[in-house]
């Protein structure tokens, strides 16, 4: 059994002298009352910024976790296509699915967007909330599937904004059920943006624009997936056809 995986970037560079440090209070609470490890148990630790730290449990009480840091690896597991996941708000659990999928998958960058038929965001204080909730959950896909770079989940914005914003010459596609163009056909890219409408899709208006932004309109067979399946299911056949999945 592979051991648990923890992400700590508070320690930072505390990590590198590898001495005894005491885990951040997070960490400390998931080491000892979710993942219920003892003194001796092994765990991997890491910052966000590449590599990983192999480390024991030194002394694990009720109110710290200090654990000694024994080794460092310069391991990478970042994709080799760099996707980004331009999701449109869906109701909580679908936009939860669709961001811990996504970088399970290897998204690069989840950018949340809002457009005319998304789900509502809360607005102030909530919304701040929401967007860290979504960043958390990055984390611990990151921890689950061996991510040691966290993908960056950036701050919601409208729709038109983010198409304003591109470069139109980027590659970049929308998934759409009105036209005949796979993934498959299009020439093999070095990064890739993946716009999914939320559900009842993109509007027509949406849709114009995302073309003359230089999105170009595919779709993933005869059916209609859902808006938070939709986007794994893009990124895994990216990766199948241009990526590490090969």
């Amino acid at each position: 059994m592979s051991a648990p995986r923890l992400y700590v970037e508070e320690l930072g560079g505390e990590l590198a002298a590898a001495r005894d440090v005491s885990l951040p209070a997070a960490a400390a609470h998931h080491a000892a009352k979710v993942l219920r490890l003892r003194a001796g148990d092994r765990l991997t630790l890491f910052t966000g910024a590449g590599g990983e730290f192999a480390a024991t449990i030194a002394h694990i009480d009720r109110r710290s976790v200090i654990v000694h840091v024994d080794a460092f690896a310069d391991v990478e597991r970042e994709p080799t296509l760099r996707t980004t996941l331009v999701q449109a708000i869906a109701a909580s659990d679908a936009m939860e699915y669709a961001i811990r999928k996504s970088v399970e998958l290897g998204a690069s960058a989840v950018q949340p967007v809002t457009t005319a038929r998304s789900a509502p965001l809360p607005a102030g204080s909530r919304a701040a909330q929401r967007h860290e909730r979504w960043r958390n959950i990055a984390i611990a896909a990151c921890e689950q599937c061996g991510r040691n770079r966290l993908p960056d989940v950036r701050p919601t914005m409208p729709l038109d904004d983010w198409l304003s914003a591109r470069d139109p010459a980027a590659p970049g596609v929308a998934l759409a059920l009105d036209t005949v163009r796979s993934l498959a056909q299009l020439p093999p890219p070095g990064s890739l943006d993946v716009l999914i409408g939320p559900e009842g899709g993109l509007t027509a208006d949406e849709a114009t624009r995302a073309t003359d932004a230089g999105l170009t309109p595919v779709r993933l067979g005869p059916r209609v997936l859902r808006t938070e399946t939709a986007g794994p299911a893009a990124l895994a056949a990216a990766h199948m056809l241009w990526g590490d999945f090969r």
